[in-house]
């Protein structure tokens, strides 16, 4: 174990205190606050992300848990927003269906072919890394859900999470292709 490591722990930790902030009844915390505690939290989860990346490459303390752990710990905090998101009715289930069984997939696909030695042709590619900051941007949209003076952030969320629902088929189309058609 070590910093980065403990990091991505911490992003899980956060799971179920995003998810029962909403849970609380109106006479603990009102809406308004509920979307801003659990926009903060997913923030802090995203910076936590990048936070444990940078702090593996920085001090050369990449290890085997910390490969395994860091995509868990994201596809975590992201399957976790999204059903919350499916069940404050803000998105709909099929986005949720479409992004979780491509992280899905994806997932079981790199690890077979880390099985049979062919684990670069599977490594994230930039269309991945878009789809990821869309995504990010869509559920921090979709989280807090008040308009910010004339910002309308709901529409921008629904917008970004239909995209990032876009980028998710294309970005597993490309990667099914890059595993199956190796050169």
């Amino acid at each position: 174990m070590n910093l980065p490591n403990y990091i991505s722990l911490f992003r899980i930790i956060l799971i179920p205190f995003l998810i029962l902030i909403f849970y609380l009844p109106p006479s603990v915390i009102g809406n308004f606050d509920k979307n801003l505690i659990a926009t903060g939290l997913f923030i802090l989860a995203g910076i936590s992300d990048w936070l444990d990346g940078f702090l593996a490459r920085k001090l050369q303390l990449e290890s085997k848990f910390g490969a395994f752990i860091d995509p868990v710990a994201d596809k975590l905090i992201v399957i976790a927003s999204l059903v919350l998101l499916v069940e404050l009715s803000r998105i709909s289930a099929l986005i949720a269906i479409i992004i979780i069984g491509r992280e899905v997939a994806v997932s079981a696909l790199r690890e077979w072919m880390a099985g049979v030695g062919s684990a670069g042709s599977v490594a994230v590619a930039f269309v991945g890394k878009v789809k990821t900051t869309i995504q990010f941007i869509a559920i921090t949209l979709l989280l807090y859900f008040e308009d910010i003076y004339f910002l309308p952030t709901r529409l921008l969320g629904e917008v970004a999470i239909n995209l990032a629902a876009i980028l998710t088929i294309i970005s597993m189309l490309y990667y099914l292709k890059k595993a199956f058609i190796r050169d």
